[in-house]
C-alpha cells in the first residue's frame, strides 16, 4: 500500500451503469488505505469547483483530449498516438503508483495481462475509429458496447426500453441507414464497445487483486508495451519529433492524468448514482468538442441520434439505481 493515491480509470469515456459479478465498486472510485493521502487536503481552488463541477472539467479534458489526439493523427499516425498515449499514461502511473511485482500468482499475472491487452485494443480501435467518423459520433457508438452489457446482465424488462432507444439511435445517426457513415469507422467504433465492455469485467478482477491502482499501472505498462511496435512500425522516427511527443504528452494528461485527479476529488463528496449519470453525458461533450476544435458539425439527426443514446444510458443508470439503490459503473 502506498501513501500516494493512485487512480482507477484508463481509457477517456465512461458508460452506462454495468453490475456484473466480478465488479463491486463504483466507477473510478479511487482504492484507497489508511495511509492513502486525502483528496481534502488538495488545492482549494478545484475544491472551489464543487464535485459537479469537477466532473464536468474531468469529462471536458477528456473529450478534448481526445479532440488533440485527432489533431496529431496527420503527424504521427493513429496507431503512433495510442502508442504515445499509453506509454506516456504507463510512465506517469507507474511513477505515481510503484505497483510492487511479487508476491502474485501465475492468475493475477495473467488477469493484468488481459486487461492490459484489452485496455490497448479498446483505444487502438476507438482511435482508428475517430480517424474515420466525426468524434461525437464514435463516443455514442462506443458506448453501446456497456450499454449492452448493462442490459446483458441486468435481465429487467425496462432494459429493452433502454436498448430499443440506443438502436434508434444508430439508426439516426446513419441517416436513417448506416451506410451514410463510414462503415470502417462505425465497425472500429462497435468493436471499441465491445472492448469495453470487456475491459469492464477485467478491470474489476483485476481491483480486487492488485491494490489500489497497481493492477491498473501494470495493465497500462503491458498495453504500452504491446502497442509501441505497432505505433513503431506506423510512424518510425515521427515519434521522436519534440513538437510529436509534446502533444502526444498533452494528449495523456488531458485524457488520463487531470481527470483522474479531478475525478478523486469529486467522488469524495458525489454519489455514485449522481456520478453515473453524468458520465452519460460525454458522448454530448465529445460532439462538442468536435465542433469546437475539429470543425465537426452535426446535422439535427445526428443530434437527436446522441440524445437518445444518452437517455437511454441515463435510464439504464437509474434502473440500476432503483434495483440495488447504487450503481456499479465501468471504470472507463
Amino acid at each position: 500500500m502506498h501513501a500516494t493515491p493512485c487512480w482507477r480509470r484508463a481509457h477517456r469515456t465512461p458508460g452506462p451503469p454495468v453490475s456484473t459479478p466480478d465488479t463491486a465498486a463504483p466507477a473510478r472510485q479511487p482504492a484507497t488505505s489508511a495511509g492513502a493521502a486525502d483528496p481534502a487536503s488538495a488545492p482549494a481552488r478545484w475544491g472551489a469547483l464543487g464535485p459537479v463541477g469537477l466532473v464536468l472539467a474531468g469529462g471536458v479534458s477528456v473529450q478534448f483530449g481526445g479532440a488533440l489526439a485527432v489533431t496529431l493523427m496527420p503527424r504521427a499516425g493513429a496507431l503512433g498516438v495510442v502508442a504515445l498515449r499509453l506509454l506516456v499514461a504507463a510512465v506517469v502511473l507507474l511513477v505515481v503508483c510503484r505497483p510492487k511485482v511479487r508476491g502474485y500468482s501465475r492468475a493475477d499475472w495473467g488477469t493484468v495481462v488481459v486487461f492490459g491487452v484489452t485496455m490497448a485494443a479498446m483505444n487502438g480501435l476507438f482511435y482508428q475509429s475517430v480517424d474515420r467518423i466525426p468524434l461525437g459520433t464514435a463516443v455514442t457508438l462506443e458506448v453501446l458496447g456497456p450499454l449492452a452489457l448493462s442490459v446483458l446482465v441486468s435481465r429487467r424488462a425496462v432494459n429493452l426500453v433502454w436498448a430499443g432507444l440506443a438502436l434508434a439511435g444508430v439508426f439516426l445517426l446513419g441517416g436513417g441507414g448506416v451506410g451514410d457513415l463510414d462503415p470502417l469507422g462505425a465497425a472500429f467504433a462497435l468493436t471499441a464497445g465491445v472492448m469495453w465492455a470487456a475491459y469492464i469485467v477485467f478491470s474489476g478482477r483485476t481491483g480486487r487483486r492488485f491494490p489500489q491502482a497497481d493492477g491498473l499501472a501494470l495493465a497500462m505498462a503491458v498495453g504500452a508495451v504491446l502497442f509501441l511496435p505497432l505505433g513503431i512500425v506506423e510512424s518510425g522516427t515521427k515519434l521522436l519529433d519534440p513538437v510529436t511527443l509534446g502533444l502526444g504528452a498533452a494528449v495523456a494528461v488531458l485524457s488520463s492524468v487531470l481527470p483522474y485527479t479531478l475525478e478523486l476529488l469529486a467522488l469524495r463528496r458525489l454519489p455514485a448514482s449522481t456520478f453515473a449519470i453524468m458520465m452519460s453525458l460525454e458522448p454530448a461533450l465529445a460532439a462538442a468538442a468536435g465542433f469546437l476544435i475539429l470543425d465537426q458539425t452535426l446535422s439535427t439527426m445526428e443530434a437527436a441520434a446522441i440524445a437518445l443514446v444518452i437517455a437511454a444510458s441515463m435510464g439504464a443508470v437509474r434502473t440500476q439505481v432503483g434495483r440495488r439503490g447504487r450503481p456499479v459503473a465501468p471504470e472507463a
